[in-house]
């Protein structure tokens, strides 16, 4: 092809191209575009930050206040915070996650396989490998802080299950644990035990006899004071059957307690006596230090309590109604119904419960500013929050929000397949926004104006200072004061397309 040809080409190709990226700047700086369910970029609603969905459910990238989310429900998802250090991922959770916060970090995979460590107040390093329940292994920095155990052959363990130190061989051989200074050497674990400790004695061959006393002693505490840690004596035999205990001697209120069931059961102590009948039907409590005296006949189907610290009376499953100084609940028909009401400064809480988790309706109010916040769940059909602001969330359904309530990884990586309706509401800034299935059907209001978007972007209307403007299959109508402005400034931008029109010198040369 010549070269007088191909100038002419080049010339309209550049014009096409910079008529196309005027139009569409245009429509960016519209900012008038949705394609609900296929792709739709919206603001947030209850907080600042913008929020992209692609193909509905199927990946969302958001960010707000400083955060960032990237998901594909619900196999992945990513959280990050660059302000707070910290880094969140969920692979199908909770199959596999990983947690970062400053040095420190944790990985598992379905609770068996897990990597932990980081720096902590004390080390420089520190990191755990578990396999459980077969390995456990830690390095440190201080060398003081590396152990490792197989088990079940060998193995030194620390700070690990309840206990500061673990040693054993060949268990349940031998095994020998370790527990704010009272050691305990088992053999054939859990049926022989030989303990000690400061002031403290004891063996046990289970379950035929037990025998533990410890002294009383004393010890500074982290204030520098001495105080008295109260010595007890413990036997049993054919455990459970025979057990005889005296604890807190050295203190102002020492018990004794004495079992031989199902026979009987009591505890004799300066604030509370109980006395146990046929163990465990029928008993009477006599509760001194709270104040009120109770009749069990028998437990659990029966009781009756009165006094100043305690009113209840239950006949199980058909009623029970009980209060206390901080606490009042009322329960009918078990488990149709049940309500708790719980004082306790600042937060003044009630529930209300029917059938477990079919309906949950959770109301806190704080006692000082008088404001609520209040969440409400009908499984599967509906969650509904609202804040001490007054914001409003709304999601239809709820699979699985009322079964594990205010989880972040539930929200993140399954709300988002099977929410079929969203409506929020910002109490302080007065903005709503609804979306039907994954914004086939978007709308959202804020003072003096609304949007609309429906069926993929083919419907389109949004209101506001500048007047009504409508887009029907992607084709603006209307004539809003800013769409004025913008075409005279894209024309203005056309005519300085002529000059490309004209042959240049050059070209006429060449001819």
């Amino acid at each position: 092809m010549s070269l007088p040809i191909i100038k002419p080409m080049q010339k309209w190709l550049t014009i096409s191209i910079l008529l196309s990226a005027n139009c569409f700047a245009i429509q960016a700086e519209d900012d008038f575009w949705n394609s609900g369910l296929v792709y739709d970029e919206f603001k947030l609603t209850l907080a600042p930050g913008e929020r992209t969905e692609v193909l509905g459910p199927l990946f969302y990238h958001q960010e707000s206040e400083g955060a960032t989310t990237r998901a594909v429900p619900p196999l992945f998802s990513c959280h990050q915070n660059p302000e707070l250090d910290s880094i969140e991922r969920d692979f199908l959770y909770p199959v596999m996650t990983y947690d970062r916060y400053g040095g420190q970090y944790r990985w598992q995979f379905f609770q068996l396989l897990s990597i932990s460590g980081g720096e902590t107040q004390t080390e420089e390093v520190r990191d755990r490998f578990t396999l459980y329940p077969i390995l456990f292994r830690q390095r440190s920095s201080d060398p003081d802080q590396c152990y490792t155990a197989l088990l079940p052959l060998y193995g030194h363990l620390l700070n690990r299950f309840n206990r500061d130190e673990i040693f054993f061989v060949a268990f349940p051989a031998y095994a020998q644990t370790v527990r704010r200074g009272v050691v305990t050497d088992n053999y054939l674990y859990p049926i022989f035990h030989l303990r000690h400790g400061p002031g403290l004695s004891g063996w046990q061959v289970f379950p035929l006899a037990g025998h533990e006393m410890k002294e009383i002693t004393t010890r500074t505490n982290r204030f520098g004071d001495l105080e008295t840690v109260p010595g007890y004596e413990r036997l049993s035999l054919l455990w459970p059957i025979f057990a005889n205990q005296h604890n807190g001697l050295g203190t102002t209120n020492p018990d004794w307690q004495q079992q031989v069931l199902p026979l009987y059961y009591f505890h004799r102590s300066a604030a509370r006596d109980q006395t146990t009948v046929l163990w465990p039907f029928f008993s009477h409590i006599d509760d001194r230090g709270r104040g009120y005296e109770e009749w069990q006949v028998p437990w659990p189907f029966v009781a009756v309590a009165r006094g100043e610290g305690k009113t209840a009376t239950r006949v199980w499953p058909l009623f029970s109604v009980g209060r206390t100084p901080f606490l009042e609940s009322r329960t009918y028909l078990w488990p149709l119904y049940r309500y708790r009401h719980l004082q306790s400064a600042p937060l003044d809480r009630e529930r209300t419960r029917i059938l477990f988790f079919l309906y949950s309706d959770v109301k806190e109010t704080h006692t000082e500013t008088g404001k609520t916040r209040q969440r409400r769940d009908l499984w599967p059909l509906f969650t509904r929050q609202v804040d001490f602001n007054g914001n409003t969330r709304l999601q239809v359904l709820s699979l699985l929000e009322p079964l594990v309530p205010v989880n972040k990884s539930i929200e993140r990586n399954y709300s988002p397949v099977y929410a079929l309706w969203r409506s929020e509401f910002n109490g302080v800034e007065q903005r709503r926004s609804q979306s039907l299935l994954w914004n086939l059907y978007r709308r959202e209001t804020s003072p003096g104006q609304s949007q609309t978007s429906c069926l993929f972007g083919l419907f389109q209307q949004r209101t506001g200072p500048d007047g009504k403007q409508l887009r029907l299959f992607y084709i603006p109508f209307g004539k809003g004061k800013s769409q004025v402005e913008k075409m005279t400034e894209f024309n203005a931008r056309f005519t300085d397309f002529d000059a490309l029109l004209a042959p240049d010198a050059t070209d006429s040369g060449r001819q």
